[in-house]
């Protein structure tokens, strides 16, 4: 295992800029999932929807949920990594980043993401140790 490619899931449910965050929170149930990425109208990855963007920017703020839509909660800059990018590329990017999920493009299009689990999954535990302290570490 070389390259994202190796250990990306890549059956990846996401949901539309213009859809409510209702129906982006009901996907995430069906799919067991903590975050779907977000496609703008071009079909392109534009973000990232988490559960705990749904709970701290809209529950929290009391927001209606079915007027507020996933593009709205998009924030900060995008990072994708290339179906063909080096594992240590990408674990470097994720760990330097602090994400704990990473789009993975080939070209413009979506084929898949890596999470934690992922590398979990697939990689020696040491690796991943340093991956979930990087991530993890206090501001």
């Amino acid at each position: 295992m070389s390259t994202a490619r190796d250990i990306m899931t890549p059956d990846v449910t996401c949901v539309r800029s213009e859809e409510n965050v209702v129906d982006a929170a009901r996907r995430m149930v069906e799919r067991d999932v903590g975050a779907l990425p977000v496609l703008g109208p071009d079909g392109r990855v534009r973000g990232m929807l988490t559960d705990r963007d749904i709970v701290v920017r809209v529950v929290a703020e009391g927001r209606d949920p079915a007027a507020c839509t996933a593009g709205e909660l998009i924030r900060g800059e995008l990072l994708t990594v290339g179906a063909d990018d080096s594992l240590a590329l990408v674990l470097e990017l994720m760990a330097d980043r602090r994400v704990r999920r990473v789009p993975v493009v080939d070209g413009s299009v979506l084929v898949g993401i890596i999470a934690q689990a992922d590398v979990a999954r697939r990689l020696p535990d040491g690796t991943v140790g340093d991956l979930v302290s990087d991530v993890s570490r206090a501001t």
